[in-house]
């Protein structure tokens, strides 16, 4: 067997979500497997064969409970990340450098009691819907990067009513 090295690992496709309520403010989830407080949006791996939104909405209802949702923007192209070496060699048996991640704007028009992490097994163990802009200062450093393009491109959804919610 061939020992691989970090840098020539590939990134794992996934899918991250910022979900937005009628406040305009965003859903955020704290961790319950790192030992301080992490918060990040919900994401997720993509399937073999899967596209691109129905993992984010398949990650977002195996995460959340949450399926009262509308799609309402992507970003484009790949957004990456590195994990840092010590989770490297803990995540997916140290198959992955880090994550490609493609993410989703999406309206939340359910009701809050339609939220439900899970219980025990949960990746999540806490819930809040915060400020788009504020959640940068809640994530993992490695991360920080990504939720800043993620922030700059999608905050123009704070000012926006969607008028077609609904439709």
């Amino acid at each position: 067997m061939i020992n691989k090295t970090f840098t020539n690992l590939p990134y794992r496709p996934c899918v991250g979500i910022v979900l937005f309520n009628n406040k305009n403010q965003v859903f955020i989830a704290r961790r319950n497997d790192i030992g301080r407080q992490s918060w990040q949006f919900p994401q997720g791996g993509i399937n073999s064969g899967e596209e691109p939104e129905a993992a984010a909405l398949r990650e977002l209802e195996e995460e959340t409970n949450i399926k009262s949702v509308k799609v309402v923007d992507r970003t484009a192209e790949w957004l990456y990340y590195d994990y840092p070496p010590n989770v490297s060699a803990r995540s997916f048996a140290g198959n992955y450098r880090g994550q490609k991640q493609i993410w989703f704007a999406m309206r939340f028009f359910g009701n809050e009691d339609e939220i439900d992490l899970g219980g025990w097994s949960a990746e999540f163990d806490d819930w809040k819907w915060t400020s788009l802009k504020s959640t940068i200062a809640m994530i993992i450093e490695f991360k920080k990067n990504v939720y800043e393009r993620v922030v700059s491109q999608f905050s123009y959804l704070e000012k926006e009513i969607d008028r077609n919610l609904h439709n």
